[in-house]
């Protein structure tokens, strides 16, 4: 068995990627977000997108067809668990960095990969904190007063849910009703400048 000597375009190629994704997920994503199961998520995702980018993107093997396979696992994977659109924007970046990092041609120049990194970090890093901007959020709560849900009363039923919940409530939609507890679960929709969680909210069998 023949041992070629190290390839350095290799281990630059790997270095920057490492670099640029821990700049990413440790600096940019969890100071905000603060979730460890997605950090280890993106980094992985990273690595592994950039080994199998480089390693077989020379060989006579169909690399359309690999990343095909890989991609119906990944969305297998993911979509056991509740993936939010943000983490999957992340998700995203960080397999766009890989392929990025593994297949660029050097022959363009390298200032055009670093641009292209440090853009795509940069916007990431833009985009996700814009607090200023309001966010429509939504929570599902129970309520106790069906005889409110006549559509002559919908604003007398804003008001009420306005004054219970403290919230500045525009909009809301009705789910099921259950008469033997006179009850019906209702989701409220408002206006804020933080995207809040609607994890453990009763929205199942919601009609």
């Amino acid at each position: 068995m023949n041992f070629r000597p190290f390839n350095p375009d290799m281990a630059w190629r790997l270095v920057l990627d490492l670099v640029v994704i821990y700049t990413l997920v440790r600096h940019i994503y969890y100071p905000r977000h603060r979730n460890k199961d997605f950090l280890f998520s993106f980094t992985i995702f990273n690595i592994i997108i950039f080994l199998i980018c480089y390693l077989l993107g020379n060989s006579s093997l169909n690399i359309g067809f690999a990343f095909g396979l890989f991609a119906i696992f990944s969305i297998l994977r993911y979509r056991t668990v509740a993936v939010p659109i943000r983490e999957m924007a992340y998700l995203l970046a960080c397999v766009t960095l890989g392929i990025l990092n593994a297949l660029y041609d050097p022959a363009k120049g390298f200032f055009e990969l670093l641009f292209s990194n440090a853009m795509l970090l940069m916007v990431t890093w833009l985009m996700d904190r814009t607090d200023n901007l309001p966010h429509e959020n939504s929570k599902t709560i129970i309520y106790e007063r069906i005889d409110k849900l006549s559509p002559n009363l919908r604003q007398e039923l804003l008001e009420d849910l306005k004054a219970r919940t403290g919230l500045p409530i525009h909009r809301i939609e009705l789910g099921r009703i259950d008469f033997t507890r006179d009850s019906v679960r209702i989701k409220i929709f408002y206006m804020g400048t933080e995207i809040e969680s609607a994890n453990g909210s009763p929205e199942e069998g919601d009609d």
